[in-house]
C-alpha cells in the first residue's frame, strides 16, 4: 500500500512540476508528440495497406487457401467435361467443401444500341463471389436460387451498365444474348437468342474500356447445349463445355488443411481419370509466401519516426537538466528533511515520463484522427478496400510505449544529477 501511495504521490508531484515549467518543456514535448504520431500512423497505415494488398490479391487469386485443380491429357486434348464434372462433385462431397467454383473465360454476343459486341464473359459458380471478394456498386451477387431460373442472370461491369443507360435494377432490366434484340427493358429477342436479367454491377477500373460480365456456369452450359442442338446462332463461343476453352476448378479450404487436401485431391482426381491424364493441384493465393510486401517501407518510415523520437528526447534532456540545476536549493531542502536518494531520483525521472506519456497520448489521438479520416481511406484504399480494419490497438500501445521509453531515457541523466546534490551545496547555492 505504501508503494502505491508513493507512486501516486510521485506522479502527482511530477504533474505539478510540469505545470510550473510548462513553457520550458512545451516545445520539446511537441517534438515527442509529432514523433509518436508519426510512428503510430505508420503502423496503422501499414495495416490498411496490408488489407488493401490482401484484398487485391484475393480478387485475382482467391482467399487463403484457394486450391486450383487442373487436368489435361498427355497429347494436349481436353478431358471429357462430363466426367471431370462428376469427379469434381464427388470430391467436394467427400471432403465437405462448401466454397468451390468452376471458372471459364468465354464470350457472348450482346446487341447494344450501337451494334453487336462480343462481350468477355466469366462463367462461375455462386460461391465465386465470396471466394474472390467480388465488389458490387449496384444490385447483388448471384444467389443460390438464381441457378434455377430459366432466364440467365448477369453481373455486368460499369462500362456495360453505362452503355445500356444505367437502368434501375429493381425493374429487372434484361439484355439480349445473341440475335438482334435491344438491351434493357422488355425488348424482344430475335429467333435463336435468349434473354438474360441483370442483377448486379461491378465497379470498373480506370483502365477498363470494354464491357464484361459474370454468368453462372450452369446457365452458360445450358445455353451452349441449346445452341449445339439448334441453329447455332446464339452468339456463344468458346464456352467451357464445347472445347473452346479450358475450365479451371477452384476450392476455398482452411489454410491449416490445405497441404493435406492438395495431396488428397491430386490422388483422388488422378485415380478417377486414369494414367492418361495429368492432374495438378496448386495454390496461388498470397498467403502461401508468408512475406509482407510493405515490410521494407514500414521499417524505413518507422526508423525515421524513431529518429524523430530520439531528437525529441534530446531536447527534453536539455530542458530537464536546466530545470534540475535551477532546483538545487529545493532538492537540497528535501534531502535535509529526510527525502531519500531513491525518492529524489524517482520524482525527477517521473517528471519526464509523465510529460512524454501526455505527449504520446496526444500523438496517438492525432494518429487515430488522421488514419480514420475518410480522406486517408480514399487516398490509401484507392477505392479498392471494402473491409477497412479498425485502428490497430497494437499501434496505439506501441506509441504509448515509445513515449514512456523516451521519457525514461530523457529523465535518467537529470535524475542522476539530482541524486548527487548535497545538502551543503544546496545551502551555498
Amino acid at each position: 500500500m505504501r508503494a502505491v501511495t508513493g507512486f501516486v504521490g510521485a506522479v502527482l508531484e511530477a504533474w505539478q512540476e510540469l505545470r510550473v515549467h510548462r513553457t520550458r518543456v512545451l516545445l520539446s514535448l511537441v517534438g515527442v508528440a509529432v514523433a509518436v504520431c508519426s510512428l503510430t500512423t505508420v503502423v496503422a497505415l501499414g495495416a490498411i495497406l496490408q488489407q488493401s494488398n490482401e484484398e487485391l490479391s484475393e480478387r485475382s487469386s482467391g482467399r487463403p487457401a484457394t486450391l486450383y485443380v487442373s487436368a489435361y491429357t498427355t497429347d494436349g486434348s481436353t478431358v471429357d467435361p462430363a466426367k471431370m464434372q462428376s469427379v469434381w462433385d464427388e470430391m467436394l462431397d467427400r471432403y465437405d467443401i462448401s466454397y468451390a467454383s468452376r471458372v471459364t473465360q468465354s464470350s457472348l454476343l450482346v446487341p447494344f444500341a450501337t451494334g453487336g459486341v462480343s462481350v468477355m464473359t466469366q462463367a462461375v459458380d455462386q460461391p465465386y463471389g465470396e471466394m474472390h471478394r467480388v465488389r458490387l456498386s449496384e444490385g447483388a451477387w448471384f444467389s443460390p436460387p438464381d441457378a434455377e431460373q430459366l432466364a440467365p442472370r448477369l453481373v455486368v461491369n460499369q462500362v456495360f451498365y453505362d452503355r445500356i443507360g444505367q437502368p434501375d435494377l429493381a425493374t429487372h432490366p434484361t439484355v439480349a444474348l445473341g440475335g438482334q434484340g435491344i438491351v434493357g427493358g422488355a425488348s424482344g429477342v430475335a429467333a435463336g437468342g435468349t434473354t438474360a436479367v441483370i442483377v448486379g454491377v461491378t465497379p470498373a477500373a480506370s483502365w477498363e474500356t470494354e464491357p464484361s460480365m459474370f454468368m453462372l456456369a450452369g446457365q452458360l452450359q445450358a445455353l451452349q447445349e441449346a445452341a449445339a442442338g439448334g441453329a447455332g446462332t446464339t452468339g456463344v463461343s468458346g464456352g467451357p463445355f464445347d472445347g473452346g476453352s479450358q475450365t479451371q476448378y477452384e476450392m476455398w479450404v482452411p489454410p491449416a488443411a490445405s497441404d493435406d487436401l492438395m495431396a488428397a485431391a491430386r490422388r483422388d482426381v488422378q485415380a478417377a481419370l486414369g494414367d492418361s491424364v495429368t492432374v495438378d493441384v496448386f495454390r496461388q493465393d498470397y498467403a502461401q509466401y508468408g512475406d509482407d510486401p510493405f515490410l521494407v517501407t514500414k521499417l524505413v518510415v518507422g526508423g525515421i519516426a524513431v529518429l524523430v523520437l530520439l531528437l525529441g528526447a534530446l531536447g527534453l534532456v536539455n530542458i530537464a537538466l536546466v530545470t534540475v540545476k535551477q532546483r538545487v536549493r529545493e532538492i537540497g531542502i528535501r534531502r535535509s528533511f529526510g527525502a531519500t536518494a531513491g525518492r529524489v531520483f524517482f520524482a525527477v525521472m517521473m517528471e519526464s515520463v509523465v510529460a512524454t506519456i501526455a505527449a504520446g497520448a496526444a500523438g496517438v489521438a492525432a494518429a487515430i484522427l488522421i488514419v480514420q479520416s475518410p480522406w486517408v481511406h480514399d487516398a490509401v484504399g484507392q477505392g479498392l478496400v471494402s473491409d477497412f480494419p479498425p485502428f490497430p490497438m497494437d499501434a496505439a500501445l506501441l506509441g504509448l510505449a515509445a513515449a514512456t521509453a523516451v521519457g525514461a531515457v530523457a529523465g535518467l541523466l537529470p535524475a542522476l544529477v539530482a541524486v548527487r546534490v548535497k545538502v551543503i551545496d544546496a545551502i551555498r547555492y
